[in-house]
């Protein structure tokens, strides 16, 4: 199966190595990949903060930067699926290309998504990681793409790996983009009680689909010196082998 990818802003700047381990994975289940270096943003950012002509000029870009109506883009972040999913609709809806978008709503895919739904996997051979993880349920994959169980499936069939669920798991980390620099006060309670009730279940890995919330708890984690490491669930699977 022929697969584009889109790597998110916060990948290709801060965490490169996922990218890199999503098309490691990809390749191992039999998936031919396309990198189309033209890419940019996906718009999310000027979305959340109100420019709202900047980030339909982006989602005209993405369009063009993924023009092939028969595959599947796939990407390591819910956050920026969800985006694409949901707002593109209401940015394009006066673009005389609008019809063109469908069925890239369609086809956007986040990766675990694409996995456990699309390739009917819920194993990655060879996967394995010593120790105890639980897993944040980031805002963007469960409340705007639906992802709950693709995730766990996942972890649970890593070799070595104990998944232990942590209390208020769907509550939000507190980063929200730029909610955590307008609200800084507030953002950083939030991220507080996510690391408390992770540390209360003895996890080594606090594991989640999105860079972004990551980026926020380890920031966190690592002013507080908890003994906490944060993982993307990509790296995770790319794990041991």
């Amino acid at each position: 199966m022929v697969v584009d990818i889109f790597i998110p802003c916060f990948i290709d700047q801060v965490f490169p190595q996922t990218g890199m381990n999503m098309v490691k994975i990809l390749e191992k289940l039999g998936c031919e990949v396309h990198y189309n270096p033209k890419q940019t943003c996906c718009g999310q950012p000027g979305f959340n903060a109100g420019y709202f002509e900047h980030a339909t000029d982006i989602a005209k870009k993405f369009m063009t930067d993924f023009p092939h109506q028969d595959r599947f883009v796939v990407a390591p972040s819910a956050s920026c699926i969800g985006m694409i999913r949901n707002q593109y609709e209401y940015l394009l809806r006066n673009s005389p290309d609008k019809d063109k978008y469908y069925p890239l709503q369609k086809n956007a895919l986040e990766f675990t998504e694409f996995v456990v739904d699309v390739l009917g996997i819920d194993r990655i051979e060879g996967a394995k990681l010593e120790g105890t993880a639980t897993y944040h349920d980031a805002c963007s994959a469960l409340r705007e793409c639906g992802i709950k169980e693709g995730p766990r499936k996942l972890l649970q069939n890593v070799e070595g790996l104990t998944l232990e669920e942590m209390k208020h798991t769907d509550t939000c980390c507190g980063f929200g983009g730029t909610f955590a620099v307008k609200f800084h006060g507030i953002s950083t309670g939030m991220a507080e009680q996510k690391v408390d009730n992770a540390s209360a279940t003895q996890a080594q890995y606090l594991i989640s689909t999105d860079a972004s919330c990551l980026m926020h708890l380890d920031g966190y984690i690592q002013r507080n010196r908890k003994p906490l490491k944060t993982m993307h669930i990509v790296d995770v699977l790319a794990s041991g082998w």
